[in-house]
């Protein structure tokens, strides 16, 4: 009989035992790698939608909340600025700012946010259209693949939007959407977002005879053409997003001087997202830190397991001896059943961790949008095996020598 047949013979013996060492040492590799996939999804989400905005412009109210709807599109608007006031911040020319995308939004079709925008917004996210066109005339949307994929919604279909970010026929507006265009996926946010025009947020707002007037008489027209954003002065818009021409020391204080003379507040994503990550963190290490004591623990509880079977064992190993196997074979034999141990657990571990991650990513795009993976493996899931391979050995090196030196004349004596 192989070492490999013997260890397995010993390990199922104590089938009870076994379970517990597998299940403690499952629990703490599968939560360490749960942890990784989900923080590792999620900067890359984060870093992915940064966009190379410098600058988020909107109304007062939690910075983070507006980074968060405005740029990841998972929160409430913080409310609404008016045009006159963001003007100066969306003229061409600017002499510090490259490109000013402005956002409204309040609107959804099936849970997918529709946001009104300009063309410059896929700029922003090197977005590409796929087929059909973007968007121009008043009601004519173009929307993200994973919009178009999970709706299955194509060029030439209507819809019609739903009032605020959660899908409820009772809050339906009056106006058909008509979609022009779907984009290339890209794996940023626009994926999942529906894009019109600035214009048809407030036609979808505005009450009842008058928007619909207006709107009809802009299609019968095919007025193709709007005058600029800016000349607006008396509507709203939720948000801009800036990017600037380079850092400098201007750049650097314009924030501080909007939260300061104006009404709006400006956030900067990479501090915010950055603030979260440390507020993110803190949980994350505790439950890390969690994780290696669960791991240390069945370590613990393997070496006992081992160290107490020798009692059981002795006469066994000594017979072993007398048949001809060699102090080094009993040694790697009780070595082997430590690896087999880790090696069990910590595959356990890590089926559960991918399985949970793929359950997790379900209920993650029914509420923010947002594709996870549970089948995503990550280079740091070897090293944890390489560990859980090193806390296998360990535990089992003390039984291992002990089991190496038997004493085959006096074991025997003893019966």
């Amino acid at each position: 009989m192989s070492l490999f047949q013997l260890s397995w013979k010993n390990l199922t013996n104590k089938p009870l035992s076994l379970a517990l060492n597998l299940i403690l040492f499952a629990l703490g590799t599968g939560l360490i790698s749960l942890l990784l996939l989900l923080s590792t999804q999620l900067q890359e989400k984060f870093d992915k939608n940064l966009a190379g905005i410098d600058l988020v412009i909107g109304a007062k109210g939690s910075p983070l909340q507006l980074i968060l709807c405005s740029m990841y599109h998972v929160d409430t608007p913080t409310g609404n600025i008016s045009i006159k006031e963001a003007k100066p911040f969306m003229r061409q020319g600017h002499p510090l700012i490259k490109l000013a995308v402005p956002l409204s939004m309040g609107d959804n079709y099936e849970n997918y946010r529709i946001v009104g925008t300009t063309h410059d917004i896929l700029s922003l996210y090197n977005a590409e259209v796929k087929e059909g066109k973007k968007w121009e005339k008043t009601w004519e949307a173009t929307i993200g693949a994973a919009v178009a994929a999970d709706l299955g919604l194509k060029i030439g279909d209507q819809f019609q939007s739903s009032h605020g970010f959660a899908s409820d026929m009772d809050m339906a507006h009056d106006g058909d959407f008509v979609v022009v265009g779907i984009l290339k996926p890209n794996g940023s946010v626009v994926d999942q977002l529906i894009l019109t025009n600035t214009q048809t947020i407030w036609a979808v707002h505005e009450h009842a005879a008058e928007a619909i007037s207006d709107t009809i008489i802009a299609h019968d027209a095919h007025a193709d053409d709007f005058k600029p954003l800016i000349e607006y002065e008396d509507r709203e818009i939720t948000s801009l997003l800036i990017q600037f021409k380079s850092r400098n020391y201007m750049t650097l204080n314009m924030g501080r001087s909007i939260n300061e003379n104006t009404d709006m507040q400006a956030a900067m994503p990479a501090f915010e997202i950055n603030r979260l990550y440390a507020n993110m963190g803190v949980g994350v290490d505790a439950l890390q830190a969690l994780a290696f004591a669960i791991i240390l623990v069945s370590g613990l509880s393997i070496f006992i397991s081992l160290f107490s079977s020798l009692k059981e064992r002795r006469y066994e190993l000594a017979l072993m001896r007398v048949m001809g196997a060699s102090r080094s074979r009993l040694f790697f034999l009780i070595i082997l059943e430590g690896l087999l141990l880790a090696v069990l657990g910590c595959v356990l571990g890590l089926l559960l961790s991918h399985g949970g991650m793929t359950i997790l990513s379900g209920f993650m795009k029914d509420a923010y949008r947002y594709a996870f993976s549970g089948w995503v493996f990550l280079k740091e899931e070897w090293i944890l095996l390489a560990a859980a391979l090193g806390i296998g050995i360990i535990a089992a090196v003390i039984p291992a020598i002990m089991a190496g030196k038997t004493d085959i004349s006096n074991t025997l004596a003893e019966g």
